[in-house]
């Protein structure tokens, strides 16, 4: 990097200080939080696909496309299910959300079953999101360590307070806005490496005579994921709608967004938007992937300067060999961008669930000075914490990436049962799916930890499938009613789902499957 590219990455990231402040006047916690449900549905379509579409998308992707063993196109597998996901959302979860008039989600839980099923998942929600956070920081740190020079723990402080600042100054707004500039970025920066990486390694002819045919395989339905194996169709479509369904619909970091729409009809284009838009984003990656992993295959000096064993290195490496100055610093703003997306989406929702929680549990309805200074004051404590624990996180990140989104899965199961019921139910008390939800994690543990051979995107649909049953069973042979005086709201079910949108989402979902289908015959 030279002057020019430094000051692209200190321009960018002093404007995002300037527009964290111009926006710091907040009237109420739902100016804070929701940004006064003002917000249109493109820049929340951008805000969420840049929190999805993370530094760890941005990097990790090309380099299992490109350089990884066994990886290649079958990552887009991983975006079948997402389109069926929004019409499941959009059909229950989220319009009863938006309409209940929540901040944190899991108020909407104690609202249907008690302090206690409330208290248990956003406790889960907050440490979870802390440390995934804290580790795809540091998996970004080290990538800065090797493009800017500078060590690991500069590095995240360079990420990490920036992000703070315009986070608690500007609330949602702030958070919304800097994610869609930097959703543009990404997209663009990934435009400029497949254009400049074809260029280098010859042109398209080149492309398809060089690249592994065994990497251009992006979908496969001969495996079922009960043998050891993994990335089949039904595994990551069935698997893939639990866990996309949960994390859009029952994450206060996603919900938080589509909680912020100006009316329920935004809140639609934004879910059915996301549900097209980020197929086409993430095929950017994997193209990007193939044909920098293909140079670095074929170019012997370029494939040397990646680290032995660490296939992730392979965009940064390119990007400081191949691209021009200033646009390597704007490839850096991107890292930074996707980075500082999902940290200032974690602090935002961490902040919202942490003082909603203290607010029911203490009893305290606190006037509007002192709910802003306490939602800024957990902000910061949150961000301190996740940028701790991603000092901590050592030179093993790759492998606690992974472990995180099994972990993950071990709970986006449960947890989206826990909403559906809640929605679609008027009969399940909180005893019930409090023990339906304790199951279905247990059972995915045992899974996890005594048959191997499942592969972790069915452990999705598992612990969904025993929370239920726990739950309706529970309610048959327990049945339970609330002592005089406490009385639970029975909360109406909403939908906002339209044929329109059933019809469109379908076709995508067959387009999805048809496009991964004739991938490689497009290389032959």
């Amino acid at each position: 990097m030279n002057l020019l590219d430094y000051i692209v990455v200190v321009g960018y990231l002093g404007a995002l200080l300037v527009m964290g402040f111009s926006m710091r006047q907040q009237e109420s916690k739902g100016d804070y939080f929701l940004g006064g449900r003002s917000l249109g549905w493109k820049p929340l379509t951008l805000s969420v696909m840049a929190t999805q579409l993370s530094a760890i998308s941005f990097i990790s992707a090309p380099a299992f496309v490109g350089l990884r063993e066994g990886g290649g196109m079958i990552w887009l597998s991983y975006e079948l299910a997402i389109p069926i996901a929004m019409i499941l959302l959009l059909g229950t979860v989220l319009p009863t959300l938006y309409k209940s008039g929540v901040v944190s989600i899991y108020d909407y839980l104690e609202q249907r079953f008690g302090r206690a099923t409330r208290v248990l998942i956003s406790v889960v929600f907050q440490f979870s999101r802390a440390f995934a956070t804290g580790i795809m920081i540091y998996a970004v740190s080290i990538i800065l360590q090797g493009t800017m020079g500078i060590e690991a723990w500069q590095a995240v402080i360079l990420t990490g307070i920036i992000t703070v600042l315009y986070s608690l100054q500007g609330g949602m707004k702030a958070v919304v806005y800097a994610d869609a500039i930097q959703m543009v970025i990404i997209v663009l920066g990934t435009i400029a490496c497949i254009a400049i990486g074809l260029n280098a390694l010859g042109g398209l002819d080149v492309l398809i005579a060089e690249v592994p045919k065994e990497r251009l395989v992006a979908i496969n339905f001969t495996s079922f994921g009960f043998n050891g194996d993994g990335f089949g169709f039904l595994p990551m479509l069935f698997g893939g709608l639990v866990l996309y369904a949960s994390y859009y619909g029952c994450d206060q970091t996603q919900a938080q967004r589509a909680l912020s729409a100006r009316n329920e009809n935004d809140l639609r284009k934004m879910i059915v938007a996301n549900g097209i838009v980020r197929f086409p984003i993430t095929l950017l990656y994997c193209f990007s992937g193939l044909i920098v992993g293909t140079l670095a295959l074929t170019n012997l000096d370029f494939f040397e300067k990646i680290p032995a064993n660490n296939p992730d290195w392979l965009m940064p490496t390119f990007i400081l060999n191949y691209l021009p100055h200033g646009l390597i610093g704007l490839l850096i703003v991107a890292i930074l961008s996707a980075a500082m997306s999902s940290l200032s989406s974690a602090i935002n929702s961490l902040s919202a669930v942490t003082v909603e929680d203290y607010c029911r549990i203490t009893n305290k309805d606190l006037e509007h000075s002192n709910y802003l200074r306490l939602a800024k004051f957990t902000g910061l404590v949150w961000g301190a914490i996740t940028l701790v624990l991603s000092l901590f996180a050592g030179n093993i990140a790759p492998t606690i990436i992974e472990a995180i989104n099994k972990v993950g899965s071990v709970f986006y199961g449960p947890i989206l049962a826990l909403f559906l019921l809640a929605v679609l139910s008027q009969t399940l008390k909180g005893r019930h799916v409090n023990l339906g939800l304790i199951a279905g994690v247990g059972t995915n543990i045992i899974v996890w930890l005594f048959v191997p051979d499942v592969f972790w995107f069915w452990w999705n649909v598992i612990g969904f499938v025993v929370t239920c049953s726990v739950a309706w069973v529970t309610s048959i042979v327990w049945p339970t009613h609330h002592p005089k005086g406490v009385a639970l709201q029975k909360l109406t079910f909403h939908s906002i789902l339209t044929w329109k949108d059933i019809i469109l989402l379908s076709a995508f979902f067959a387009f999805m499957v048809i496009t991964c289908m004739i991938l490689p015959s497009l290389f032959s």
